[in-house]
């Protein structure tokens, strides 16, 4: 709270600002508002809001099954920790075009800096798992027109999802970022692309802002910052990576309660209390917390006026 001095429009002014820049920006997925704090904290260049980590959250599985209010109001909580950008994963918009419309009307008040959104049909599946069923390149426009229509700020940064690849081969999956970006979208997100080659033929068609999605344990080859920076590639994800290295350090620890009776062989591998304590702010909180209560309390025996001046009788 206290550290927070960027407004929901500088922000979304700086990461346009940023994006227009051409380098590229890298943005870690946040689980929690802490999360967020520490992606910060180590100077990156905005926030991803993964729909699937949204939904491992609640322990669902990605596959369509979290809600509109859910998404947002974790979207916000993430958003409201950090002073970065934050781009949030909306899937297919949680129903036709006009659920689409409310989704933009509602991320943006509540202070989000851009979202994606994509072509599968709904409920839709995680898109690095295979059988996914697409919608028509007409559907998703209108999707994309929606959205579009709605957005009151022109810097809420639109961003269409392409799965095609999978399905439908690369040329197809071109052709529809195409017919996205006529419709309005301001970046395109081609889903679980193989390899550089890849990378290479989307970034010769396509003449908008580029994402890729390094994700663990997926269909595309996990390429470096220099890789993906000389592909021309814009944007870069790591959506799932903090929720699968916390979870793991989870397992351990409970792993050794369980087998050692004791956290102790696994102290030196926590965040220590003074550095959850930085990274909260501890310390400005306090200072706030004296400045606001250091007044003195009246004696008890006086007796107290009233707003005239007069005594209380």
């Amino acid at each position: 709270m206290l550290n927070i001095t960027q407004s929901a429009s500088a922000k979304r002014e700086a990461f346009r600002q940023e994006l227009a820049s051409g380098r590229l920006l890298q943005l870690p997925g946040a689980f929690s508002p802490l999360g967020a704090r520490q992606i910060e904290q180590f100077g990156f260049d905005g926030v991803y809001i993964s729909g699937a980590v949204l939904a491992a959250e609640l322990g669902l599985p990605d596959i369509g099954l979290t809600t509109l209010t859910e998404v947002t109001q974790r979207g916000y909580q993430i958003n409201r920790a950090t002073n970065l950008p934050t781009l949030i994963d909306v899937d297919t918009g949680f129903g036709e075009p006009m659920n689409m419309a409310r989704t933009i009307f509602e991320l943006e008040n509540l202070g989000l800096s851009g979202c994606h959104l994509e072509d599968q049909v709904n409920p839709k599946r995680c898109g690095h798992l295979d059988g996914k069923q697409l919608v028509n390149t007409q559907t998703m426009v209108r999707r994309v027109r929606a959205a579009v229509d709605t957005r009151r700020d022109s810097n809420f940064l639109i961003m269409a999802r392409t799965d095609a690849r999978a399905s439908e081969g690369l040329e197809s999956a071109i052709n529809r970022a195409k017919a996205y970006l006529d419709a309005g979208a301001d970046a395109i997100f081609p889903e679980a692309l193989a390899d550089e080659r890849e990378f290479e033929a989307f970034r010769k068609a396509i003449d908008a802002p580029l994402l890729a999605n390094m994700t663990e344990f997926g269909k595309s080859r996990l390429m470096s910052r220099e890789e993906l920076a000389n592909l021309g590639v814009n944007l870069v994800i790591y959506p799932v990576s903090a929720l699968r290295s916390a979870m793991g350090a989870s397992h351990r620890l409970l792993q050794t309660i369980r087998k050692e009776g004791s956290q102790l062989s696994v102290v030196d591998q926590m965040q220590t209390r003074a550095e959850l304590y930085e990274l909260l702010d501890y310390a400005d909180y306090n200072r706030l917390d004296q400045s606001l209560f250091n007044f003195r309390v009246a004696d008890s025996a006086q007796p107290e006026q009233d707003r005239s001046g007069g005594r209380e009788g």
